[in-house]
């Protein structure tokens, strides 16, 4: 896989080959694959990306009285 990205101070280049194993890509729509940062991170680590997503937030506990 080859990636090429602006990180907002110039063009980078990754690359990464897997020797035994396969990438699980999500789905193309027009044209364009979507993921989020962690999405991302954990598909260049052969996880399955579909099970990650943004920790949900905690509501602090209403004050008793």
């Amino acid at each position: 896989m080859k990636l090429i990205f602006w990180d907002g101070t110039g063009v980078c280049l990754y690359a990464k080959r897997l020797e035994d194993s396969e990438f699980r890509w999500p789905k193309v729509h027009d044209g364009v694959v979507r993921l989020t940062a962690a999405q991302l991170s954990a598909l260049l680590e052969r996880l399955d990306w579909r099970r990650v997503h943004e920790a949900s937030r905690t509501r602090a506990p209403a004050q008793a009285g």
